[in-house]
C-alpha cells in the first residue's frame, strides 16, 4: 500500500526581525526611525540612543540622519537608561530603544530611580513586545506593560500599526515626562488609515460600533480585531472596537461610555499576559465605577513561560490569531 502524506509548509520566524504583517497585506517600513528623523529635523534637544541595537529598533535611521546626535551605549541597558536621565536633565530629550525585555527587565530600577522618580524627559522606545518574536522567554516581553503601569509617572503606549507610531513619535516628544512605548519595527502593518483614526496620547478612539460584542484592544491585537469584526460580519455577528493605544492613563471616560452601552459582551484583548496589562486595567476601572458588564472576558496571553517557534504557530497556539479571537467570541457569545 503507498501511503501519500502532504506536506505542509515549513514554517519560520526570525527573531531579529520579526513581522506580524501577514502576506499581502499593507506596510510600511520603519515608521519610527522615519518619524523620530522628520521631528528631530525642527527639534535640535532630540537625541537618539541604543544599547547595541539601532538596527533592530529602526533607530539607525536617526543614527545616519544625525550621527553627531547619536549614542550607541554597547550591550549595558542599565548604562542606557541611566545616561538617558543624566541627558535629559540637561534639557536634552533623549529616544532610548533596546528590546522590550531589556529595557524593563534588565533595567527596571534604573527607569523607577533615575527616570521616572524625577520626572526626567526619557522616551523609551521597545521592540520585540508581547508575542512579536519566536525566541521564547528570553525575549517575549508578555509582562511589559504590568511592569510599566506599576511605575508613578510613567506614560505607557501600545500602538496598533505604522500610522500610530507615526503619529505617536511627535506626541511622546511633546509630553512633558517619561514614556515608554511599545514598538513594531521593520516592514509595519498599515490599517488604521481605514478608520479615519489619528492617535491621541491619552485617548481611546471608538473604530467601529456594533451591537453584540465590545472589544477593547491596543497594540497589534487591535489588528486583529479588527480583521476578525469584518470576519463576523457574515455570521451577522456585530462587533464594535475601542483602540485604546495609550494604557497609562486610561481614558476612563471614553471606556465606561461605551462598557455602559447595554447588552453587549465586553471583551479586552492585548499582546500581554493576563496579568497585569489592559486587560486587569479596565477591569479594574469597571468595578471601582460600578459598570461591570453581565459578561467580561480577557482575551491575552497565559500566565506562563511560553513557548519558541514560528510567529504564527504561536499565536494560534496561544489564542491571538484572528481564528483564534473568531472562535473565542463566537463560543463566549452562546
Amino acid at each position: 500500500m503507498n501511503t501519500v502524506t502532504e506536506k505542509k509548509p515549513r514554517l519560520t520566524t526570525s527573531a531579529m526581525i520579526a513581522s506580524i504583517a501577514s502576506e499581502g497585506q499593507r506596510v510600511q517600513a520603519a515608521p519610527f526611525g522615519k518619524a523620530l528623523v522628520e521631528y528631530a529635523a525642527s527639534h535640535p534637544e532630540v537625541v537618539g540612543m541604543t544599547a547595541d541595537l539601532a538596527k533592530y529598533t529602526d533607530l539607525h535611521l536617526f543614527a545616519q540622519a544625525y550621527p553627531e546626535r547619536f549614542f550607541q551605549m554597547g550591550m549595558a541597558e542599565q548604562l542606557l537608561m541611566g545616561a538617558a536621565g543624566g541627558m535629559a536633565k540637561t534639557g536634552l530629550v533623549p529616544f532610548a530603544t533596546t528590546y522590550a525585555v531589556f529595557g524593563t527587565r534588565r533595567a527596571y530600577d534604573f527607569i523607577h530611580q533615575v527616570i521616572a522618580e524625577e520626572n526626567l524627559n526619557v522616551k523609551i522606545c521597545c521592540a520585540l513586545p508581547g508575542l512579536t518574536t519566536g525566541y521564547g522567554p528570553s525575549h517575549q516581553a508578555t509582562e511589559d506593560l504590568a511592569m510599566m503601569r506599576a511605575i508613578p509617572g510613567l506614560t505607557v503606549v501600545d500602538p496598533c500599526d505604522a500610522l500610530d507610531i507615526e503619529q505617536a513619535v511627535p506626541q511622546i516628544a511633546a509630553h512633558q515626562g517619561p514614556v515608554y512605548m511599545r514598538l513594531l519595527r521593520g516592514r509595519v502593518p498599515l490599517v488604521l488609515d481605514e478608520y479615519n483614526y489619528k492617535f491621541e496620547l491619552g485617548k481611546a478612539k471608538l473604530l467601529r460600533d456594533g451591537a453584540d460584542v465590545l472589544v477593547i484592544s491596543s497594540g497589534f491585537m487591535t489588528m486583529r480585531t479588527l480583521e476578525v469584526a469584518k470576519q463576523l460580519e457574515a455570521d451577522k455577528v456585530n462587533v464594535a472596537v475601542l483602540h485604546c493605544p495609550t494604557i497609562k492613563p486610561l481614558d476612563e471616560i471614553t471606556i465606561l461610555a461605551e462598557v455602559r452601552k447595554p447588552g453587549r459582551l465586553v471583551v479586552v484583548a492585548e499582546n500581554h499576559s493576563v496579568i497585569g496589562g489592559l486587560g486587569e486595567a479596565v477591569a479594574g476601572l469597571l468595578l471601582r465605577e460600578g459598570a461591570a458588564p453581565a459578561k467580561f472576558r480577557m482575551l491575552g496571553l497565559p500566565d506562563a513561560f511560553l513557548d519558541a517557534g514560528a510567529l504564527p504557530t504561536l499565536h494560534d497556539r496561544y489564542g491571538i490569531s484572528a481564528d483564534k479571537v473568531a472562535s473565542s467570541l463566537k463560543s463566549w457569545l452562546m
